[in-house]
């Protein structure tokens, strides 16, 4: 009797035993999205004029109107831009930036102006594959004009248009006067 209950337990053990594999996939890393409460603009002009910050805040996640900053942009002037990702409803603040950047191959940052908006925009940094990012910028105020201007931060998506695929981390549009 004795030698069927260690038979039966040596057969259960091997098969516990064997039903584990080695070769199983390792679980896949989420890579949870951060919060972005903040977008700030910063643009500073070639002409040594004073310096332009737009920003939108949404604290709240869209409960309430977010706050949003806009400015005027002088005609004729090319501005060196920054863009700054923050949540601020992390104590301290936390900078989503430094994320971006440090990911630069999974994101990108698209300027969309709207047709009467005449300024034109080209990037200043690029990831290791040399594909645009977006965090750096030049912008060029041409003539008297206004029109929307919109910041998306696409993450993992196609660096080749931000309709493609990829999801929008955060999507901004400013209401931009060119005086």
């Amino acid at each position: 009797m004795k030698t069927i209950k260690l038979l039966s337990l040596s057969l259960l053990a091997t098969l516990l035993f064997s039903a584990c594999s080695d070769d199983d996939e390792a679980p896949q890393v989420i890579n949870e999205e951060e919060e972005i409460t903040t977008l700030n603009v910063y643009l500073t002009p070639d002409n040594d004029t004073e310096s332009l910050t737009f920003s939108f805040t949404d604290l709240d996640g869209g409960v309430s109107e977010p706050t949003i900053v806009n400015n005027g942009l002088q005609a004729n002037t090319s501005y060196t831009g920054r863009i700054e990702f923050l949540n601020e409803n992390e104590s301290p603040v936390e900078n989503i930036t430094d994320e971006v950047i440090a990911e630069a191959e999974e994101h990108q940052v698209f300027f969309i102006t709207e047709t009467g908006l005449d300024v034109t925009i080209d990037y200043l940094d690029f990831d290791d594959n040399d594909d645009p990012l977006g965090v750096e910028f030049r912008l060029v105020a041409e003539s008297v004009s206004s029109g929307n201007l919109t910041f998306i931060l696409i993450h993992e998506g196609n660096k080749s248009t931000p309709e493609a695929d990829g999801e929008t981390d955060i999507e901004v549009t400013f209401d931009v006067t060119v005086e």
